[in-house]
């Protein structure tokens, strides 16, 4: 007996800190309720506040509705691609006028045929919807990656490792160090004795400080996983918005408990310093709060392709202008041609002719000249180039991907040009807005001296002192730099000589 209770204290003593941190820190979670949570916590059942979770007991998508916690950031889908491309395209004014070219083809106005106009547009139109499709099967491709990641999840008394999509609201979680939350959950309890755990928020605010949460003292005992075959919880909370540091509900384990932000644990932040927690799921997919401030796709213009506009519109212009003097002069030459009732060009047989060349009509035939000659004079509009600068951002784009230069070996993180359209933009920074220095610094740190009780230790070589060396031409220490960096591999963080 006394050697079997000795086993369980030491797996007991490697999964959990023997350190109370409740002595070092004091945390929010742990006072008592204020007349601000009474206030909140009486809105819950109100309108916005009418979200009801069942914490392992059902209740999740099948009762209430909930969504899945697949998530899509794609820009179009099988039924709207078609449409809402063409409607992307037309926002070009050349392709619009292209367009009105190709329909006048098909009258008797035209002066070459209908396939030579339609093919150019059809060629442009179909190019770029294809562009337009690889990227967005690319997101598509992310989108998959990130609903097929792996997580574990209660199911049939064990943890069970299922996919991120398949999770439900009211699932329990257990989230290991170093991985991503799955969805918006509420914490139950950690490794450490206190319930507090470790969250890196940097995909969510761009923080790299780890934030600090503690579960509520009613779940912290729940320590290993045969502890959650028999816990059942309801939570009453609010409804998804897209508020990161606010949050309003109340637990009901027995008795009921206020939450707060202190408690929410939200999707795409990652675990950090903690070897496990465990949490209840309250959001799933496009309800959390990361997918609720997530704008949809948006189509981005570049500065290059907006200043092409602006050519267009000139030449355009210059097209109109062309077009109006000719029919001008077309409509008086064809008004002059009558002389004693009898045409002068007779070679032009406007007695066998329609209106467009009758000198009895001249001022309807200098308005049809005009749609001819728009059509006529329509090679100042460069349809060609279009098509090239696509094609030129497909390629830039693929080059991206492929750059081993843009490869972060660290984290096994390649580039992902999401969209084309901004290749041009990238390195041209215009003007920058922050809040604080911090904002712009790296906060990596390379341990490589350090002084106890006074006295100095290290060879190594700071920044500071390479920099000062090299301003100071002193070749001491420079070839101290060289003979330790030659010396020995470079190890991120620690390199203590």
């Amino acid at each position: 007996m006394m050697a079997t209770g000795g086993g369980d204290g030491r797996r007991r003593g490697r999964r959990r800190s023997k350190m109370r941190l409740s002595r070092l820190y004091s945390f929010a979670c742990g006072r008592r309720p204020t007349a601000v949570d009474d206030e909140s916590s009486s809105r819950i059942g109100g309108p916005g506040f009418t979200r009801v979770v069942n914490a392992n007991g059902g209740g999740g998508i099948p009762e209430y509705g909930y969504r899945s916690n697949s998530v899509s950031t794609t820009k179009y889908n099988v039924v709207t691609f078609v449409p809402k491309s063409l409607l992307e395209q037309f926002r070009r004014v050349a392709n619009i006028y292209f367009l009105i070219s190709a329909c006048l083809t098909y009258t008797n106005l035209a002066p070459y045929t209908s396939a030579s106009a339609v093919a150019p547009l059809v060629l442009v139109l179909l190019a770029t919807m294809v562009k337009e499709a690889i990227e967005d099967w690319r997101r598509k491709q992310q989108d998959t990656e990130v609903n097929n990641r792996k997580t574990k999840v209660l199911q049939d008394g064990a943890f069970h490792s299922t996919k991120w999509m398949n999770l439900q609201v009211g699932d329990i979680v257990k989230v290991e160090k170093d991985e991503f939350f799955p969805a918006d959950l509420i914490l139950l309890s950690s490794s450490y004795e206190d319930a507090i755990c470790y969250v890196e928020t940097m995909n969510l605010d761009g923080e790299t400080n780890l934030k600090l949460k503690q579960s509520l003292e009613a779940s912290s005992g729940l320590q290993e996983d045969d502890s959650f075959n028999s816990f059942r919880a309801v939570i009453r909370c609010e409804d998804p918005n897209p508020h990161l540091y606010s949050f309003v509900g109340n637990i009901e384990i027995e008795e009921q408990y206020p939450l707060s932000p202190q408690q929410i644990l939200l999707r795409d932040s990652k675990l950090r310093n903690t070897e496990y927690v465990y949490g209840v799921v309250i959001f799933t997919g496009h309800d959390t709060k990361v997918m609720q401030n997530a704008m949809k796709a948006p189509s981005k213009r570049s500065k290059i392709e907006r200043k092409m506009d602006r050519i267009i519109y000139l030449l355009l212009s210059a097209l109109v202008l062309i077009s109006v003097i000719g029919s001008v002069f077309f409509g008086i030459t064809t008004r002059d041609d009558l002389q004693d009732g009898r045409p002068k060009r007779w070679y032009l047989r406007p007695d066998d002719s329609t209106i467009y060349f009758k000198p009895t009509k001249a001022a309807i035939s200098a308005i049809l000249h005009f749609f001819t000659a728009m059509m006529l004079y329509g090679n100042f509009i460069p349809i060609s180039l279009y098509i090239s600068i696509e094609i030129v951002k497909l390629l830039q784009a693929l080059f991206i991907n492929q750059d081993i230069h843009m490869y972060h070996e660290e984290t096994d993180t390649p580039a992902h040009a999401r969209t084309s359209n901004l290749n041009e933009e990238l390195g041209q920074v215009d003007t920058i807005l922050t809040d604080k220095t911090g904002t712009l610094t790296c906060n990596s740190m390379e341990f490589i001296k350090c002084s106890i009780a006074g006295t100095a230790y290290g060879r190594g070589i700071t920044e500071v002192e390479r920099a000062m060396a090299k301003r100071k031409g002193s070749p001491l220490i420079a070839d101290m730099a060289s003979n330790t960096q030659g010396s020995q591999a470079a190890i991120k963080g620690f390199n203590f000589t």
